[in-house]
């Protein structure tokens, strides 16, 4: 029982700071999306892809989730977009205060939005709000075809899309993409799911296409 009481004061806490940043981000009209996934899914790649497309029609901004290094906001910073690196020391998800805490090193005046590309891993972030809009989730095909969202449903819950990444190797993968779409929505029915490749410019259009929409809503009720 304490263990159980422990957790959820952490969660009770974060959902605390969460809010406020939410406030924040409504306050300052910014557009936040925290884009999860696994290990290797392809969120850097995806997010590259997006700010070649995008960075003439929005002004954006990323803080990036890893344990260790800067490899991934190294990666972002080539593109010309502010960035800023959190690292975990080792913690499997980021949270609402770590979110806070480096927002204020960000010009939210100038931002239409900010993605925040949480650590590797399907399981801790999706229980962690960071004060985000919506949350995102990309599942590459190479992970295989063992229900992926039906082992972790949490996360496939907790999302308004989910980026089928690496779409352009599904003929050399074991992976059952109608299936994978039927257990998604089975989960969260009516969700957002595209397939998307980032090496043969597969889907994201129609990704850049829904983050457009979810800016102009989030600066349309702002008004």
């Amino acid at each position: 029982m304490a263990e159980i009481q422990v957790m959820k004061n952490i969660l009770g806490e974060n959902d605390r700071v969460a809010a406020e940043n939410q406030a924040l981000f409504a306050e300052k009209n910014v557009y936040v999306i925290n884009l999860m996934g696994s290990p290797g899914a392809g969120k850097t790649s995806v997010l590259e892809k997006t700010m070649e497309k995008l960075k003439d029609k929005l002004k954006m901004a990323v803080i990036e989730g890893d344990l260790f290094t800067s490899k991934d906001a190294d990666r972002i910073e080539k593109h010309g977009v502010p960035v800023i690196q959190i690292n975990t020391a080792g913690g499997c998800h980021l949270d609402a205060p770590m979110v806070q805490k480096v927002a204020q090193k960000l010009d939210l005046d100038d931002l239409d939005l900010l993605v925040v590309e949480n650590v590797g891993n399907l399981v801790c972030p999706a229980e962690f709000a960071v004060g985000e809009d919506d949350k995102g989730v990309v599942l590459s095909i190479t992970e295989g075809d063992d229900k992926k969202p039906m082992k972790y449903p949490l996360i496939f819950k907790e999302s308004a899309i989910a980026l089928l990444n690496k779409a352009d190797l599904l003929p050399y993968c074991n992976f059952d993409m109608a299936a994978a779409k039927e257990d998604i929505t089975t989960l969260h029915p009516g969700m957002d799911v595209i397939e998307v490749s980032c090496t043969k410019d597969q889907g994201l259009d129609a990704w850049c296409d829904w983050l457009l929409g979810r800016v102009a809503a989030k600066q349309k009720k702002g008004k």
